[in-house]
Order: structure tokens, then C-alpha cells, then sequence
């Protein structure tokens, strides 16, 4: 599978479309050949095998303060569009699907309501966009993962018992929210203290990053609360502190290993779906339902989900355009400030959480009745899941490129000027330390001078005898003195914190050349 996964990626990357799109597809034409074993998963263990590591790792990419920055509208797409489009999803299928139910509709709607952060990130690297928008699907995309999946639980609940008491779910939603916050940013302050305090090198830096979401996650599901908002919570709060308790080797070393255990994490899950698809359409058929019908429903929940998408962000955009004018995203003409919910609405590709949503559906109910409309929901999943790939996702460059959307969106600040700027500061910075504290020692210094003279050039120095120890000593005390001063400079609402991050890691690569000097 992982061969495949691979195989897969390098294709998508020589027809420059986004390897999930091409990961369902393959994960497809793999249900078609003969005598593949079925693969078995027991749906209690899908959510706690692959979300925690899943929104760990996105919560480590974001940025906090873009979040901070656009938290109204993050806010109302991750719990209010959520809601409304799981509620569109149950009214909608409970008229036209035989025998569905409203909480059959709101489990369904949980599922497939929350889009994809990794299929909108591939397919984002394709198109410029600015990055407030980024920002506003990265966050949303996030969030909203834990408030469909609360979504699901209640629904689960609903189907099994045959009630639903809102009383009971209001508290209960409450302290899944906040308990599940409260838990993950604990239990991150106490890994954050561990890795300080304990004398844990790279090596077992990363083996506890690896092992630390599934805690967050454990625990908060053992006191009933939300794991996934646990793992978020305390995923962002570690984030913010990376370079408190990681070293520069930790974090360069890190980077990679998250990167392929994630990728290969979400492309073992498509291609499960796509093992399972033969024994869903079986149980399709065993119930009685032809294939071209259950298509038909796959189709119409798609177009729910995009046209309450849609229509959530004009009713977005007109609500902040009227309550709060100054926080609204700017443009330079209103073409374009009525264009920007649209484009924000078609972006609304499902992938991984919905599949493990879907798989998570137990067989059985507690009476050991089979569990309602199973294959039907999994087989609707999938659909939904292909049919927003396929179609927005291969259609969204195009369109933004087409009608040339973002040419005219009015930028805080131009990327170029700004890391002009910071690399100016930055030699600027290293500069006044140098003198300040090691003025008597610049002249005749040669190790000093040349820091000072080819601070830019210093990488490309093949001669390195003039590095003693003392210089050395030196140039690390520079570059931590550099992260403080970014670590400042990323304060200003107005610098984009990758660019901050970028500079952060070129810094951290600068430490390990030093090391091996």
C-alpha cells in the first residue's frame, strides 16, 4: 500500500495536481481487482489509529497568530456552517432516502461536513491566493474537524438509543468543547516541561511528539470529553513554544519525520476505503439497494454540502460587512468582495476525517442489531468524498486562474519587501549585539570580523580553520539572539508568520552546520 501511496504521489507531481485526488482515484480502481484481501479494521480503533497524529501535525503548522487574526469567521465556518450544513444533510435525506432518519441525517451530515485540510493544502500550492483566505481555510479546516466529529458522536447516540435529549447535549457539547480544550493545553504544558526538563536528545524529542497527541487523545475520550479537540488544543500550545523545549536538530529532524508519517497516514486511508468499497457495495445489494440509486444520493448530498457551503459565506460576509466592517477581509472593488465567498465556498473538498468518520461506524448496535443504512452512509461518503476531488478540486486552480480573482486583492504588505525588510533587521540586529558586547575583541579577531563582514556569505566559506571554539560560542549566541529578535518581529500583526518560520529554519540549519564544523 505504501508502495502504491508513493507511486501515486510522483504521479501526481510530474501532472502537478494534488496527490489526494489521485490517492482516491487509485484507491478506486483497486476496489476493481480480483481477489484482493478485504482489509479489516475495527471501527473503535479508526479515529484513535489516525486522527491524533492527523491534526497534531496540522495544528503544528498553522499559525496561531492568523488564527487570532481571523477568529470570528474561523470561528462561525468550524461550529456554525458545520452545524447548518449537517443539519441541510438530515432534513434533506430524511425526505428522500427511504427509511432514513433524522439522526441517521445528522450522523451523516457530521461525517461529511468538515472539509479536507489536507486535500485544500495540496491543491492550494497550485494557485496563489492571499494569505488571509489561507489562513481562514487552515483554521477552519482544523476546527471544524472537532465540532462535525461531536456532531457524529451525538448522532451515534441518537441512533442507538432512538432519543435525543438536547438538555443532556447542550452540557454535554459544552464540556466536550471546553473539557476537551482544557485537557489538551494541560497535558501540553506538562510535555513541554518533560522534554525541558528531561535530558532527551533529537532522537527521543521526536519518538514523544510522535506518542504525545495519542495521550491527549486517550485521556480526554476516558473522561468524556472531545480527544479531538484535546489534540488541537494541545497540538497549538506546544506549537507556540518550539523553540523553548526543541533544539535546532530536534526541530530540522522533526520536520521530516512528521511529514512522511503524515503522508503516508492519510494515503493508508484512502486506499483502506478502497478495499472495503467491494463488501460496502455487497451490503448495498443485500439491502436491496441498486447501486445507480445510491449514486443518485451520493450525488445530492454532494450538491447539499456545496450550496450550504456557499451560502454560509455570503451569509458570512454580509454579517461581518455589517457588525464589523474594519475586521473584513479588504478588496479593491466590490466585484471582487462578492466573488471572494464564492471561490471561499467551491473550496470545500472532504477526505480524510470524513472516511475515518464513516469507518468508525460500528457494525453492530449495543441490542447487536446491525447498525442502519451502514454501507449505504460509508458508500455516500465515498462519492462525496470523490466527487468534491474530482470536481472542485480540479476545477479551483482553473477558476481562480480564469477569472484572475486575486490579482486584485489588496495585500497587507508585499511578501518580497517583507523579507527584504526582516533580513535587513536581522544583519542590522546581529550587528548592534556584536558591538555591544564584543567590541574590544572585533579588531584583529579574524573569526569575528568575518562574521560581521560576510554575514550573508558565510555559508558559502570553504576555510573553516578560523571557526575556533570561542568564535563558535559566538555565532550560536548570534542566532539565538536572531530567533528572539523574529520571535519579537512576529508579533506585528502585519508580517506573515511563514515568512517568520522560514527564516526560524534557515536559522536552525545555520546551528547544525556549526555542529559539524
Amino acid at each position: 500500500m505504501i508502495a502504491i501511496i508513493v507511486v501515486l504521489n510522483m504521479w501526481a507531481a510530474k501532472l502537478k495536481i494534488a496527490y489526494p485526488i489521485l490517492l482516491v482515484v487509485g484507491g478506486l480502481v483497486i476496489s476493481f481487482i480480483p481477489g484482493l484481501p478485504r482489509v479489516k479494521i475495527d471501527p473503535n480503533l479508526i479515529f484513535f489509529i489516525f486522527l491524533p497524529p492527523l491534526l497534531f501535525e496540522a495544528a503544528w503548522a498553522i499559525s496561531v497568530k492568523e488564527m487570532k487574526k481571523w477568529w470570528r469567521i474561523i470561528g462561525s465556518f468550524a461550529f456554525l456552517v458545520v452545524f447548518f450544513t449537517a443539519l441541510s444533510v438530515a432534513l434533506v435525506t430524511n425526505y428522500y432516502i427511504p427509511g432514513f432518519t433524522i439522526a441517521l441525517g445528522f450522523l451523516l451530515g457530521g461525517i461529511v461536513s468538515p472539509p479536507d485540510a489536507v486535500s485544500t493544502g495540496a491543491i492550494m500550492k497550485f494557485v496563489k491566493i492571499p494569505k488571509s483566505t489561507s489562513a481562514i481555510l487552515e483554521g477552519e479546516s482544523l476546527l471544524n474537524d472537532a465540532s462535525s466529529l461531536i456532531i457524529f458522536r451525538f448522532g451515534l447516540v441518537a441512533v442507538g438509543t432512538g432519543q435525543f435529549i438536547w438538555q443532556e447535549a447542550a452540557t454535554s457539547f459544552l464540556w466536550m468543547v471546553i473539557g476537551g480544550a482544557g485537557i489538551g493545553l494541560l497535558l501540553g504544558w506538562i510535555f513541554v516541561e518533560a522534554h525541558k526538563r528531561l535530558p532527551t536528545d533529537a532522537t527521543s524529542d521526536i519518538a514523544l511528539t510522535l506518542i504525545e497527541p495519542y495521550f491527549m487523545y486517550w485521556i480526554a475520550e476516558q473522561l468524556h470529553s472531545s480527544g479531538v479537540m484535546a489534540v488541537v488544543s494541545g497540538g497549538l500550545f506546544m506549537s507556540a513554544r518550539r523553540l523553548i523545549f526543541l533544539n535546532s536538530t530536534s526541530r530540522i529532524m522533526g520536520y521530516s519525520v512528521w511529514e512522511s508519517f503524515v503522508f503516508i497516514l492519510n494515503g493508508i486511508v484512502f486506499l483502506i476505503i478502497g478495499l472495503e468499497l467491494p463488501e460496502i457495495v455487497d451490503g448495498l445489494r443485500s439491502n436491496g439497494i441498486p447501486l445507480g440509486t445510491a449514486i443518485g444520493y451520493g450525488v445530492l448530498v454532494t450538491g447539499i454540502l456545496v450550496v450550504a457551503r456557499i451560502i454560509s459565506s455570503y451569509a458570512a460576509m454580509i454579517a461581518t460587512l455589517i457588525f464589523r466592517p474594519g475586521v473584513a477581509p479588504r478588496a479593491s472593488s466590490n466585484r471582487v468582495r462578492f466573488t471572494m465567498p464564492l471561490v471561499l465556498g467551491w473550496t470545500g473538498m472532504r477526505g480524510v476525517v470524513s472516511l475515518a468518520a464513516a469507518l468508525a461506524i460500528p457494525v453492530t448496535m449495543e441490542n447487536h442489531q446491525p447498525f442502519p443504512h451502514r454501507n449505504l452512509i460509508l458508500f455516500i461518503t465515498f462519492v462525496v468524498i470523490l466527487l468534491t476531488l474530482l470536481v472542485q478540486g480540479l476545477t479551483l486552480p482553473y477558476i481562480i486562474k480564469r477569472i484572475s480573482f486575486f490579482n486584485d486583492i489588496i495585500t497587507e504588505e508585499n511578501e518580497a519587501l517583507t523579507r527584504q525588510k526582516m533580513k535587513q533587521g536581522l544583519k542590522q540586529h546581529v550587528y548592534e549585539v556584536l558591538k555591544a558586547k564584543y567590541e574590544n575583541e572585533l579588531q584583529g579577531h579574524a573569526g569575528i570580523e568575518r562574521i560581521l563582514k560576510q554575514w550573508e556569505e558565510r555559508s558559502k566559506a570553504s576555510d573553516d580553520s578560523w571557526m575556533n571554539e570561542k568564535t563558535k560560542l559566538i555565532f550560536v549566541e548570534l542566532l539565538e539572539s536572531q530567533r528572539t529578535y523574529l520571535t519579537e518581529l512576529n508579533k506585528d500583526p502585519k508580517i506573515d508568520e511563514e515568512i517568520i518560520r522560514q527564516q526560524l529554519y534557515q536559522i536552525d540549519l545555520e546551528e547544525e552546520r556549526l555542529k559539524i564544523i
